[in-house]
């Protein structure tokens, strides 16, 4: 991808593939909450004619190539292009395109309850989860939005937000942010999206079945490769790092800007599956198999 290239991306559709979603429009702009701090108010502007973006807080604008510049705090523009070329994005029909519809769509009547839906328990079933691993962990979030109702699998991160998912949609219930996991562990393992995660433990718990096999170390999920300057500061505290990665270019990208600025002592694990996607790309794969013959790769906890 070459630069005007990049700039003819629609950067209201990257934010949306990425879990970035606006929270009001005023005329020909999107208003969203800064993707790069935590703030009450929204200061980050999207003008869709002009497909520029301006963050008042930092006083800082620009085209998509300047937002992913600062999203990953670098100033490589090569890097930049390679990141917007191995993200592809996620905006499917109910991931609400806005080249598409004039008025801004938002999520009504938020409810929250326990995860049981049969549906959404056959997702998880084919996607080859541990379903009581993620009734666990997951929320049943219903929502409106066009006065559709629509339900779907929530993962909870740090900042109250949902990253959503079900057969047919992917995305999220603002504030983005990343989910931290804490078992009292010195080490920590680090996922691109919670369904990675989850896949991670369905393994664990078909290799060491118990309770004691998913709390061995503490889990970053990072709901996105957008999230990783969020996550820096979590992660940075941990003496040994595992990054369990997609095998794309961002996953690269993400697993070396964390090594860089978190240290040598961090892994990547994606080995383990390197022909495949990401880790429940494995999962689902080694199930149509032989059932999980090959052991992922775990850290090995010191004692």
């Amino acid at each position: 991808m070459n630069i005007s290239e990049a700039k003819n991306i629609v950067l209201a559709d990257y934010l949306q593939s990425i879990g970035i979603t606006p929270c009001k429009k005023q005329g020909n702009s999107l208003w969203y909450y800064s993707p790069f701090r935590n703030e009450t108010e929204p200061s980050f502007k999207l003008n869709l004619a002009l497909n520029q973006w301006y963050d008042f807080g930092l006083g800082k604008g620009g085209n998509i190539i300047s937002f992913i510049l600062e999203q990953h705090q670098t100033d490589n523009v090569s890097q930049a292009l390679q990141i917007l070329s191995g993200k592809t994005l996620d905006v499917k029909p109910h991931s609400f395109s806005f080249r598409q519809q004039e008025n801004l769509p938002c999520f009504d009547d938020i409810r929250v309850k326990p995860l049981e839906n049969p549906a959404l328990i056959q997702y998880l079933k084919d996607r080859h989860v541990h379903v009581a691993c993620a009734m666990n962990t997951c929320k049943e979030v219903h929502f409106k939005t066009r006065d559709k109702a629509y339900f779907a699998i929530g993962f909870e991160n740090n900042l109250g937000g949902f990253e959503l998912r079900n057969k047919y949609f992917k995305g999220t219930l603002s504030p983005k942010g990343i989910t931290n996991i804490p078992n009292g562990k010195a080490t920590c393992c680090i996922f691109e999206g919670f369904m990675d995660y989850l896949s991670f433990l369905t393994i664990a718990q078909k290799q060491s079945p118990g309770p004691g096999s998913i709390s061995k170390q503490d889990y970053i999920i990072l709901n996105s490769v957008a999230n990783v300057s969020k996550a820096i500061s979590v992660i940075e505290n941990y003496k040994e790092k595992y990054c369990y990665l997609d095998n794309d270019k961002a996953g690269v990208s993400a697993f070396r800007e964390i090594q860089k600025k978190c240290g040598q002592n961090v892994k990547d694990m994606s080995a383990t599956y390197r022909e495949h996607n990401d880790l429940n790309d494995y999962l689902c794969q080694k199930k149509k198999t032989l059932d999980l013959p090959q052991k992922l790769k775990q850290p090995r906890l010191k004692r």
